[in-house]
């Protein structure tokens, strides 16, 4: 690869340079020690990702980590890249503004459950909306680990920990439910054990141009230990598989989606209802509204059933990109009346004089 070479201005790595020569895994491992719990289902992510950012062809100095705080916001110490640690609940409005002021920047958030969707869930939504580019990566254990087990906004009903000894109370947030009604254009979810599954999705997240939301199950063996086992174990069929243009099915092909006679989504044995009646996918539908539903398939409470894979892809203009043209128009583009200046937008007719 060349730093000459240039990305399809649709990729969501247009205009980041590519790498001179070829990068491996080693160039994005740094030299500080991985600190998280012996069987955290981070160590998996961070291999996935540390494997996967090579092949994509950018500069580690190209490369930016942002994080808030958790267990996952370690991450920015074990890339091998530029990064920040910052504070709870913030990391996608820092994000944000180094997106807009440097285009030639990969920018990846790693944040949790706690970070993302409590403090800083306000910041999640808009970013969303925006279609900042950028890519979220939400890890989801269902748990408050680095402050030690207290219940999260992803916490089923009722559950046990030190802060609701009598069980939660609250109604837990379905996160791809609230990307895909903030307007999301990327939204997926994948699984820390499932290696292949979880890089594949990584990929098309950080190829795609705009703001780029994938949903992690991630597990925390020591305050919310097994909280996915339901889902991933072999004979359970609790994953249904969102493959572009396939029929939506578990992975032994016993159970399908379909359309119910009252028009909600339902799970039904195919020898019994046929393969014609199951949904295919189609994640590049501009209305979400089959996206939204498949999203709602998504047990609530001790999960034994969650659709996995793209829920939507779609194109629409980046907030930074749309913000860039503005700033060219104000400094005088030769397209434009050079009254239109920065200087000349500020001193407009609007101005207040103090005597």
């Amino acid at each position: 690869m060349t730093s000459e070479q240039t990305r399809d201005p649709g990729d969501g790595l247009s205009g980041v340079p590519l790498a001179v020569t070829p990068l491996n895994r080693k160039d994005f491992t740094s030299d500080q020690e991985v600190r998280w719990c012996p069987g955290c289902g981070d160590y998996a992510i961070l291999s996935a990702v540390q494997s996967l950012l090579p092949g994509l062809g950018i500069l580690r100095e190209n490369t930016v980590v942002i994080s808030g705080i958790g267990c996952a916001s370690r991450f920015p110490y074990y890339v091998n890249s530029y990064g920040m640690h910052s504070i709870h609940g913030r990391a996608l409005t820092i994000a944000t503004g180094l997106a807009i002021t440097r285009p030639d920047l990969a920018i990846m958030i790693a944040t949790g459950d706690g970070d993302a969707l409590s403090i800083g869930a306000n910041h999640l939504i808009h970013t969303l909306r925006r279609n900042v580019n950028l890519t979220v990566l939400l890890f989801n254990n269902r748990i408050y680990g680095l402050t030690k087990g207290q219940y999260s906004p992803t916490s089923e009903l009722g559950k046990v920990t030190r802060s609701s000894p009598l069980g939660s109370v609250d109604t837990p947030v379905n996160a791809v439910s609230l990307a895909l009604g903030a307007e999301a254009t990327f939204v997926a979810r994948s699984i820390d054990s499932d290696r292949s599954h979880l890089t594949g999705v990584l990929r098309a997240a950080f190829e795609h141009r705009g703001t780029s939301l994938v949903e992690i199950y991630q597990n925390c063996p020591i305050f919310n230990d097994g909280a996915w086992d339901d889902l991933t174990s072999p004979d359970s069929d609790g994953v249904i598989e969102l493959r572009q243009g396939a029929p939506i099915t578990t992975p032994s092909g016993r159970l399908g989606v379909i359309s119910g006679d009252d028009g909600s989504l339902q799970l039904a044995p195919i020898n019994e209802v046929g393969l014609d009646r199951v949904l295919v996918h189609d994640a590049h539908r501009e209305d979400p509204t089959q996206a939204f539903a498949l999203s709602r398939l998504t047990d609530s409470g001790r999960v034994k059933r969650s659709p996995i894979g793209i829920f939507r892809q779609v194109s629409r203009p980046t907030f930074d990109d749309l913000g860039r043209q503005q700033l060219a128009v104000a400094a005088g583009d030769a397209a434009r009346p050079t009254d239109q200046s920065v200087q000349a937008l500020l001193a407009g007719e609007s101005t207040w004089v103090l005597a």
